[in-house]
């Protein structure tokens, strides 16, 4: 069985992240989203909250797994006996950053490999931080964000 690893902070889960996560779940047969406490970012939900969120907007996926993990990532993927990370690439703005995290990840576990994937066009703008900015300034991010997060973004933030 060929399982990869998502890992990200996923606050909140996005469109882009249900792209990647069901592009993964195309190569792989077990996909774990590993949620990253990620407490430098502030979240605005708690690891919690976003495993739940995500498990709601993905219900009955088969192959999928959500699991927090802390410390490094290369420990995680070792203890979850996958061999492969899935990386997000929105833009070529996110490349550098990635490429030195997997360089990195192949220094401390060579056996780990580290596989970029494309959300769809129409979701390369998005992100976890735009989302929450949009959504605490009242706008609708009902195109970008699954039913789950709207309703909890409006709960978080005092609407409707």
């Amino acid at each position: 069985m060929k399982r990869a690893i998502y890992p990200g902070s996923f606050d909140p889960v996005t469109f882009g992240h249900i792209d990647v996560i069901g592009r993964a779940l195309r190569l792989f047969d077990e996909v774990v989203v590993a949620v990253a406490p990620s407490e430098g970012k502030s979240p605005l939900f708690s690891v919690s909250d976003r495993i739940d969120l995500i498990k709601a907007s993905l219900p009955g996926e088969p192959g999928l797994l959500v699991k927090q993990f802390d410390g490094l990532l290369v420990d995680f993927v070792q203890a979850e006996k996958a061999a492969v990370v899935i990386r997000g690439l929105r833009a070529v703005s996110d490349f550098e950053f990635e490429f030195q995290m997997a360089l990195m990840n192949r220094r401390l576990a060579p056996e780990v490999e580290t596989i970029f994937l494309m959300p769809k066009e129409d979701y390369s703008y998005i992100s976890s931080r735009l989302v929450k900015e949009v959504a605490r300034l009242g706008g609708d991010v009902s195109g970008v964000v699954p039913a789950p997060v709207v309703a909890a973004l409006q709960k978080k933030f005092g609407q409707r």
